[in-house]
Order: C-alpha cells, then sequence, then structure tokens
C-alpha cells in the first residue's frame, strides 16, 4: 500500500501565483477531495503534482518515488493513473484504441479491459465507435476507464462532473465510490462541493491559492465558512 505526500507545494504561472503552502497526504484506500471556487488553484495543485504546470516544494513523494523529480510521463508506471480536465481523449481512434493507450506500461494480453466495461456498459456497446463521436459524458467515461488501464494504486481526477448532466455526474459518482470501496485511493479535484461530498470521506477547501478550511466531508457539508467561500454569506 502506498501514500502520496505532498509539502508545501506552490505553482507559480510567471509572476502570478496559483497556490502557496498546499500540503497534504492521501493514504492507501482513501479518498480526498479539493474543492474551491473558480480560480482557487485546485487544478494548478493536481497539475503541479502531475509535474504538468511548474512549481516548487519541500517534497512530493508516492511512496518511496521521488515525483518532484520524476517527469511526468514516468508516473503511471508508478502507480498513479490521471483523468486530466475536459478528458483530453484522442478523438479519431476508436474507444477501444483509446482505453489500451492507457495500458501502454502493461501487458497487451492482460489488461483489465473486461473491468472497465463492466463498469461503463455503453463503452463496451461503442467500441469500435471513434471517441470524438461520444458525447461528452461518455468520453469522460472514457477518460476514466482509460486511467484505469494500468491499474493504478491511486487515482487524480481534474473536474470530472464539467459539463455533465446531474444524471451522468451521478453516475460518475457512483463509479468512483465503488473503486474506492474495492481500495483505490482517490484525490478528485472539484468546485462540485457536493459531488465532492458524496464521494470523498476528507476535503480540503482551497481559496486564494491556499488551503482555507480541512475536515471531513461530513463536518464540511455545512460548514458557514465554506458556504463563505462558495458563495460569499
Amino acid at each position: 500500500m502506498t501514500t502520496l505526500t505532498v509539502e508545501d507545494l506552490s505553482v507559480h504561472y510567471g509572476g502570478v501565483r496559483a497556490a502557496h503552502g498546499v500540503s497534504f497526504t492521501v493514504e492507501p484506500g482513501q479518498s480526498l477531495g479539493i474543492i474551491g471556487a473558480n480560480g482557487a488553484g485546485k487544478s494548478s495543485t493536481l497539475k503541479a503534482v502531475m509535474g504538468l504546470a511548474p512549481r516548487q516544494a519541500t517534497s512530493i513523494r508516492f511512496g518511496t518515488h521521488d515525483l518532484l523529480r520524476a517527469p511526468a510521463h514516468t508516473l503511471v508506471r508508478h502507480g498513479i493513473g490521471y483523468v486530466p480536465e475536459g478528458r483530453h481523449v484522442f478523438p479519431g481512434l476508436t474507444v477501444e484504441k483509446n482505453l489500451l493507450l492507457g495500458a501502454y506500461v502493461t501487458s497487451w494480453k492482460r489488461t483489465p479491459i473486461d473491468e472497465v466495461y463492466e463498469l461503463f456498459p455503453v463503452l463496451k456497446e461503442m467500441r469500435h465507435r471513434l471517441a470524438g463521436a461520444l458525447s461528452g459524458g461518455q468520453q469522460q467515461m472514457l477518460a476514466v476507464g482509460r486511467a484505469l488501464m494500468c491499474r493504478p494504486k491511486v487515482m487524480l481526477l481534474d473536474e470530472p462532473s464539467m459539463g455533465l448532466s446531474p444524471i451522468l455526474v451521478a453516475e460518475i459518482a457512483g463509479v468512483l465510490k465503488r473503486l474506492n470501496t474495492d481500495g483505490l485511493s482517490i484525490l478528485l479535484v472539484e468546485q462540485n462541493a457536493k459531488l465532492t461530498f458524496d464521494v470523498t470521506t476528507t476535503c480540503l477547501v482551497m481559496e486564494n491559492g491556499e488551503i482555507a478550511a480541512t475536515g471531513t466531508s461530513a463536518e464540511l457539508r455545512d460548514d458557514p465558512q465554506v458556504r463563505r467561500i462558495y458563495l460569499g454569506l
């Protein structure tokens, strides 16, 4: 079992500070959420953990692996799955080929593609269709399924509810809870607080690039500070 630990992470784009002094831990089997209003620094934090944003930190580790010194493309080999904001599927490839690309570090003969199809039956039905022809919700399922193809120990998701209908958001939430129950660690970055509280057990609230509140998801659901950050009340 492997722990993801982030200590004193900061992200700057030129002279613009997107995140500062962010620290958190995702224990094995834990589901941790990071919420906040638009521009709070959530996505920048996740991208920095993945090595996809300019960063400074005391430490970013996944078990014995030093992620500060690991190129972004190697993280999947350490057991880290990543679902980027906006899905970023390959529109000119079929659903099945998109999934198989997620397994490039594993044996092609031992991919969990049947498990992905069991989670998302619609992907099996459309496995020969081009990914670009799928709806937004189906593409989000494909992005999650692709990340699962490397059998990750922890999955990092960036705004998976963006642009989805409430019914599809609930479906994605159900899948994430099932994966977590089966032992997959989850780090969920979301502007949708309700989804995050439903999926995670622990949550961080970001404001102006910093962690403004932390606690269990149940505690934060009705916290007046969280309502102030979101609603200005």
